[in-house]
């Protein structure tokens, strides 16, 4: 006998509080994806600008959209858990973007999106680390293709493997990017990671989409090579 279908509340509180569970804190985002309304690889091309409004792959009705806020903005109030604004910027290189989620723009709406519900057992001190790292730019990501592409500047073919930026729409070569003098420091190595990015100057995360899992996944990073051999130095003494 088939298990009867869950309602929309309770998909949304059990989304919201496993969210909260792992991290101490639940967004309209971790909601979005956790009952799959909302896919990672389109938060990701959201995310590096390459879709100017997030609602625009929600997939469902603004109707749906907006009652599972709601739903969610109630069992959040009713686990007493306190409201956070958050800032979202894209991936883009230059100034800050801040990015859209509606395509009305009504300041309300954006509002409700930006809002994260924190646990209130946190202290008063991880609670500003939490917000000062949410409102953080996040960092600038390359790809690492599995299909050939071909940079929009110079019209240089990327063949599988290839590293490439996105500037929104537009596919750009490392060199074309002004990132051909970076160097690929892989994952596997989280201490040298962090030294690596803590003095470079200029760094990316590098990342592959999987196939497989269908998300994209991290590969490592692009740094200076001063910072490198600084890093590597460093944690060869220790």
């Amino acid at each position: 006998m088939a298990k009867p279908k869950r309602s929309l509340e309770e998909r949304v509180a059990l989304v919201a509080q496993a969210a909260l569970y792992d991290h101490s804190y639940v967004s309209p985002i971790d909601v979005l994806i956790g009952i799959g309304w909302l896919q990672p690889v389109h938060i990701q091309a959201w995310r590096t600008g390459r879709i100017p409004y997030l609602e625009g792959v929600i997939q469902t009705n603004l109707n749906k959209i907006t009652m599972a806020m709601n739903l969610f903005r109630a069992w959040a109030e009713k686990q007493g858990l306190v409201p956070s604004q958050t800032v979202y910027y894209a991936r883009t290189r230059g100034p800050k973007q801040e990015l859209r989620f509606s395509k009305s723009r009504r300041p309300s709406i954006e509002k409700s999106y930006k809002t994260h519900y924190v646990s209130p057992a946190l202290s008063t001190k991880k609670m500003e680390n939490l917000q000062n790292r949410l409102s953080r730019a996040p960092e600038l990501v390359v790809y690492q293709i599995i299909r050939d592409s071909r940079c929009s500047r110079c019209g240089r073919e990327l063949g599988h493997g290839n590293l490439l930026l996105m500037d929104g729409e537009n596919p750009l070569c490392m060199c074309c990017a002004g990132m051909d003098d970076l160097v690929f420091v892989p994952s596997g190595n989280a201490k040298l990671t962090r030294r690596v990015k803590k003095y470079s100057t200029y760094s990316a995360v590098v990342v592959r989409f999987s196939r497989a899992r269908k998300r994209f996944e991290r590969q490592g990073v692009l740094a200076d090579r001063e910072a490198l051999d600084r890093a590597e130095k460093e944690c060869q003494t220790e």
